[in-house]
């Protein structure tokens, strides 16, 4: 009797071994928070990048619980976005490289058509490694685009997703969206600004 228990004990351990090497490594996932002007355009741009698994929309760094899209602004916040990404497949350094050619950080008083300090960027950082790494970028930026970028590193704050209806809206309502970006004058003054090295998202800039 005792034989057969070792046997099947011994059994089940292999199971369970050639079970858990059958299964597929989770992936290691991380954040980043950027406020670049509107987000539903950070949000479609990120979307685009290799490694990213999911971008939420909503508002940051200001003063009060729980903003919404009416009373964010009184607040302080900033429209901003959150990403989640695959750190084996895209780094915090390369989300930086890409917020850097989607925005014009030159500009402290709002992005393109939208005007005032929450549509202003900003990079929100989580600790030492994340100030670090943007400390970094920014001057190799700066130095790539030749002209100051007045983008601040902030500590990053508490994140509330935006409503419903602004989650994916560039999907939502393609035909208004796009036109809005046109309107807007974004890819035209982000290409304006980087030239060849503006980043290529699925908004053509």
């Amino acid at each position: 009797m005792g034989t057969i228990r070792t046997i099947l004990a011994a059994a089940l351990v292999s199971a369970a071994t050639f079970a858990s090497a059958s299964l597929p490594a989770r992936a290691e996932t991380a954040t980043a928070i950027f406020a670049g002007g509107c987000f539903w355009c950070i949000e479609s741009d990120f979307e685009q990048v290799k490694g990213v698994t999911e971008v939420v929309s909503g508002y940051t760094g200001g003063t009060s619980d729980n903003p919404t899209y009416k009373n964010h602004v009184k607040a302080g916040h900033l429209e901003a976005v959150r990403i989640t990404y695959d750190t084996e497949k895209t780094s915090y350094d390369k989300l930086l490289e890409t917020f850097w050619r989607t925005v014009d950080p030159t500009d402290a008083g709002g992005q393109f058509c939208d005007r005032g300090n929450s549509y202003t960027t900003a990079v929100f950082v989580a600790d030492d490694m994340e100030r670090e790494l943007a400390e970094a970028s920014r001057v190799k930026a700066e130095e790539a685009l030749g002209r100051k970028i007045v983008t601040p590193l902030r500590d990053a704050a508490a994140f509330y997703p935006a409503e419903t209806y602004h989650q994916d809206y560039y999907k939502k309502n393609p035909a208004r969206y796009k036109y809005y970006r046109w309107a807007c004058g974004r890819n035209q003054q982000v290409e304006a600004l980087w030239g060849e090295h503006a980043y290529q998202g699925v908004d053509g800039h």
